[in-house]
């Protein structure tokens, strides 16, 4: 045992179905800068009328999935935790939501009781984005800096494609390639196109037209969500001998009137059963824990508008949440630190 201690760090939920549970997980959630990057004046005025008429809604979507255990995120991301401990022999492993419960601050105080000076933060983003892991990052040294923590950070970067993450999205996956399908859909997490363009390193090469993703350089490509997703996309359907015409990629969880990277996947649904898709496949590789986002606005919302386009069946694969492959890659990332992003 060494004094090398693992934080993993999801998005978080609210701490109930209850209407005031939501509305205060989604301010907390909407009024981080990283998500609204909007001066605070306006951030305040969005969030608060969006708070003022979302919770009943996000409430009802909450209590469609919610488990008798509590939050399937969190009860996944605890079943993580528990298996990631049993492979994590350099020390402890603790848990941590980026919003709402257990906090940073809390997973960071109950190491330092325990004498702990090394702190592997994990991030369990995928892809790069300021609204996932960079503000992990800056509240992990925010909560550093105010309690005076002497604490040696090292930072899992993105994994899109790192073989040990494709080869257990590829594993989850083959089972239900087994099964009649016409096609896959890779549905990713969306986010504002300002989003995209603000940490565009060249200022001049993203969304400036539809290839831009296939040609982004390393240099863009460290930071570009969107040509990470679309690399995730490609390197996974690769391992699976998937022909380029049976899959797509799409963007979900839009919010608000600002344009938003595309394809849409409420549209892409659509399109694809207008296209005479009958059974469809759909991966979403941005989470690794299922949650809100897959279970309802996926599978139940998602496949209630793919049917009524005139598709037949939509089949969610489940997100990587426990699987044994999965516990087994992350550690071995893991392990593979001390590795830095320049972005963060």
């Amino acid at each position: 045992m060494t004094d090398q201690a693992l934080v993993l760090v999801n998005l978080g939920s609210t701490a109930s179905t209850k209407v005031a549970d939501v509305r205060s997980y989604l301010n907390q959630f909407l009024m981080d800068p990283y998500v609204i990057d909007l001066p605070w004046p306006l951030r305040r005025l969005i969030v608060a009328a969006i708070v003022a008429r979302r919770p009943k809604q996000s409430a009802a979507a909450y209590q469609s999935i919610w488990w008798e255990e509590g939050s399937p995120l969190i009860v996944l991301s605890q079943r993580l935790q528990s298996k990631v401990a049993e492979q994590w022999t350099e020390g402890p492993v603790e848990l941590a939501m980026r919003y709402g419960e257990p906090s940073i601050e809390h997973a960071f105080m109950e190491l330092a009781k325990r004498g702990i000076s090394r702190v592997i933060l994990a991030p369990l983003y995928p892809q790069y984005a300021e609204s996932t892991v960079k503000t992990v990052v800056e509240e992990a040294r925010r909560v550093i800096r105010k309690r005076r923590l002497s604490f040696d950070l090292d930072i899992l970067p993105p994994f899109y494609a790192q073989p040990e993450y494709i080869e257990a999205l590829a594993a989850s996956a083959r089972p239900y390639l087994k099964q009649d399908y016409d096609h896959l859909l890779l549905s990713y997490h969306g986010l504002p196109e300002r989003h995209i363009h603000k940490v565009d390193p060249t200022g001049s090469h993203c969304l400036k037209d539809a290839d831009c993703c296939q040609r982004a350089s390393d240099h863009v490509l460290q930071t570009c969500y969107r040509a990470q997703c679309l690399k995730t996309s490609e390197t996974l359907t690769s391992a699976l001998g998937i022909n380029q015409d049976q899959w797509t990629m799409s963007f979900q969880s839009r919010l608000g009137r600002t344009k938003w990277i595309e394809p849409y996947t409420d549209a892409t649904l659509e399109s694809l059963a207008a296209q005479g898709k009958k059974r469809l496949l759909v991966m979403c590789p941005a989470f690794v824990a299922d949650c809100v986002e897959t279970l309802e606005e996926i599978g139940l919302e998602g496949r209630n508008t793919f049917q009524s386009a005139g598709g037949d069946t939509l089949t969610l694969i489940p997100c990587l949440n426990d699987q044994s492959q999965w516990v087994q890659a992350l550690v071995s990332l893991c392990r593979r630190l001390p590795e830095k992003l320049e972005a963060m």
